[in-house]
């Protein structure tokens, strides 16, 4: 029997581009008769019945296993995977930086900054780095990885191949320009230029059109609130956020977008960028991070971000049929490239690769580490039971002042 080769992350998602790919590496990991399972702190009740406990892992480790480990901010998940024996790859979509996110959410400021310093301590326990991207790639290679390559994101759209839901999207499927972006509304993503180049549009190309932004912002409600702010005091009208939606409802708003415009300035990758590229939408991108190499000369891609300037080439790609088909054309150009990438292939020669590479001492661990993880289980299987035990230190008295009030 060939060793089990399974993959530990923190959380899988429904609907966003790593749970895509987690789901997508399993299948092609059965097909080629391995053992593989997908080892969770956290699941989307959808994928549940899909994971295993990430608690199972000791009991499912051998030395010959290989994990191939999908890091992000540093989990529990990731440091039991550390210390057990398996051989290991690290397979990186990379951090945002922690900046983006100062005054808007301190802690995932902290999260960031912790993520992006424990990844550097995977350089000594991996056999092989893995980016997504190219960029992710040069990422973990200054981050001292000795061996890393490139797993293509080779994205699955069968997620997009159902009927479209027009319950909500309905009321958008008329003679107007839909702008779309798709994405979480985070920091990062940079929805304030997007508004900002939406009202130069409208106010002065085209006041019969709309913004429609679709992705989940939970967590981020105090960012939401700047862009509605911002949204306020440009006076800018129809700018609808969507929330997250189904794979129907997607499949409906980009069926109904005219052009697809993204101000992102950090992207590993950016999946909605091929998404749209398969939907047949015209893609405008501001030239940041991996969004040039995921473009692969496709599309607009745009380095400067003055309203009037990007505004006026959304202007021309709408206004222009013969450029927006020429747009089209070439990003399905670009997607047959990207999909004639062998991603089942690539990812089985690593496997091999790992396989047949001299086994690497076992990664050094805390003397106290199982004990430290057995007491911290208790202490979780305690909490829904007794969440007073967890309250139960006594409160510090109140401080006086020199006349003892």
């Amino acid at each position: 029997m060939p060793p089990a080769v399974h993959q530990v992350l923190a959380t899988l998602g429904y609907g966003d581009a790593i749970g895509n790919e987690v789901l997508g590496i399993q299948r092609v990991l059965r097909s080629a008769g391995y053992q593989s399972e997908i080892f969770v702190e956290t699941a989307d009740l959808r994928l549940e019945d899909l994971t295993q406990d990430y608690r199972d892992l000791p009991s499912a480790s051998h030395p010959e296993n290989i994990l191939l480990h999908h890091f992000s901010l540093g989990s529990r998940a990731s440091r039991m995977a550390y210390a057990l024996p398996d051989r290991m790859a690290l397979i990186y979509h990379n951090i945002t930086p922690p900046e983006y996110f100062i005054d808007v959410h301190p802690r995932l400021v902290q999260l960031c900054y912790l993520g992006r310093r424990e990844l550097g301590l995977y350089a000594g326990r991996c056999e092989l780095g893995l980016g997504d991207s190219e960029y992710n790639r040069q990422e973990l290679e200054a981050l001292g990885f000795p061996r890393t390559d490139v797993l293509p994101v080779v994205p699955d759209f069968s997620h997009l191949s159902g009927p479209p839901n027009y319950m909500q999207a309905g009321e958008f499927d008329d003679a107007w320009v839909n702008v779309m972006f798709v994405g979480r509304m985070i920091p990062n993503k940079r929805i304030d230029d997007v508004i900002r180049v939406f009202h130069a549009y409208n106010r002065f190309f085209n006041p019969r059109s709309r913004l429609l932004l679709v992705g989940a912002h939970s967590g981020f409600d105090r960012y939401v609130a700047m862009l509605q702010d911002l949204i306020d005091r440009l006076g800018v009208p129809d700018v609808h956020f969507l929330g997250h939606v189904s794979n129907a409802e997607l499949t409906a708003y980009y069926e109904l977008a005219d052009v697809f415009l993204c101000a992102s300035e950090h992207e590993g990758f950016c999946v909605p960028l091929v998404e749209s590229f398969h939907m047949g939408v015209p893609v405008l991108a501001y030239a940041a991070t991996a969004i040039p190499a995921t473009m692969d000369g496709a599309g607009i891609l745009y380095h400067d971000k003055d309203p009037i300037r990007v505004a006026a080439l959304i202007d021309q790609v709408v206004t222009d049929r013969r450029l927006a088909a020429r747009i089209v054309d070439g990003q399905d150009a670009a997607l047959d490239r990207l999909q004639a990438k062998d991603f089942a292939g690539t990812l089985l020669r690593f496997v091999d690769r790992i396989r047949q590479a001299p086994p690497r001492p076992r990664p050094p661990v805390a003397f106290d580490f199982w004990e430290q993880v057995h007491e911290s289980e208790s202490l979780e299987e305690l909490r829904p039971f007794r969440p007073a035990a967890f309250q139960a230190l006594p409160k510090p008295e109140p401080r006086q002042d020199r006349q003892g009030r």
